[in-house]
Order: C-alpha cells, then structure tokens, then sequence
C-alpha cells in the first residue's frame, strides 16, 4: 500500500514536472499533456473528473498549473500527492526563471536563439486553442453555456468589461440560472 502510494507521488511530480518543464503558453497549454497522464497512461482519475478539476483550475485565482496541480493531486493521492503535483509544477518554473533573469542580458536579441522562441510561442498558441477546445467540448453543452461564452468572449474582445468583471457577471449569471431552473421545476412539479 505505501509503495502503490510513493507510486503515484512519483506519477504526480513527474507529469507536473514535464508538463510545467516542457509547455510553453501558460496553464491551458499544460492541460491537454496532464490530462494524457493522468487519464490515459495512469488511470488516476476519469476524463470527466479531470474536466472539472481542469475547469476549476481555470476559475480559481492564480497559477492555472499550480491550481490543477493540487486539485488533481490531492484527487489521486491526497495531501501527499497535492504537495507531490505542486512541487512538481512549480520547480521548473522556478529555476528557469532564475536562470532567464540571471542570463537575461547575455542573451543576444537576434539570432538562432531568438528564432527558436518565436517558433516556441507560435507552438504555444496551437497548445492554448488545442485546450480550449477540449475544455469548450466538455463545459459547453448547452444553449445558455454558448449565449454565456459568446457574451463574454464579445465583453472581452471589444473591452468594454475586464477579464474579473467578465469572470464575476458570468457567475453571478451561472447562480440566476441555476436558481430559475429550480424554481421552473419546483412550479412544474407542484403542478402535476
């Protein structure tokens, strides 16, 4: 039992530790890589239970990786594998930070170097669609859900409001649906 729970702390930091490594393009380009460990090769969890620890991740203030890291983490293996999956996303970013602020201005501004980074960042932006689109096919599965994406895309897009006020009003909208659907079945049930 100790050795199956070492095991999956040694999963948990390894996948956070290549996707946080090797993804480039912020915490939905990890998503699509996390989600083949964790579901395909180790089945730590279900799809759908990854889905929603992935969407939460995308709600909650903060480090998108850092958040899925503990959700799915504490998930699989509990405190152990939250710390396990957190460590394991935030090393990477560590020392490569240190190393690019320390190497920053060693760094010639053209050149080969340079060319590989615009390649990385247009690579990063296939990563960002690719999950966002598996995270769209998962949480948009009805008409108010697209109507509440489309709005708040165009709120976005055009600035008339700011990413947490988007973020707010879409779950203010969230909780007055939800309380009229239960009203709208509670009136139908009374009057059967």
């Amino acid at each position: 039992m100790k050795e199956r729970k070492w095991t999956v702390y040694r999963v948990l930091f390894g996948t956070f530790f290549k996707a946080s490594a090797f993804t480039f393009g912020g915490g939905l380009a990890i998503i699509t890589v996390i989600e083949r460990d964790m579901v395909v090769r180790h089945h730590l969890m279900t799809k759908d239970e990854f889905m929603e620890y992935a969407t939460l991740s995308q709600s909650m203030p903060g480090v998108i990786a850092l958040n899925c890291a503990t959700l799915v983490g504490r998930h699989a293996a509990g405190t152990g594998g939250m710390l396990a999956a957190g460590i394991g996303a935030i090393l990477p970013t560590l020392v490569l930070m240190v190393l690019a602020t320390v190497l920053a201005e060693l760094i010639p501004q053209q050149g080969p170097l340079m060319g590989a980074m615009r390649g990385i960042r247009a690579a990063s932006a296939a990563l960002v669609v690719s999950a966002a689109a598996s995270l769209g096919g998962y949480n948009i599965r009805s008409l108010f859900a697209v109507i509440l994406m489309v709005v708040a895309f165009v709120l976005s897009l055009t600035d008339i409001a700011s990413a947490p006020a988007v973020i707010v009003l879409s779950g203010l909208t969230g909780i007055a649906y939800q309380a009229a659907r239960r009203a709208l079945k509670r009136r139908k049930s009374r009057a059967s």
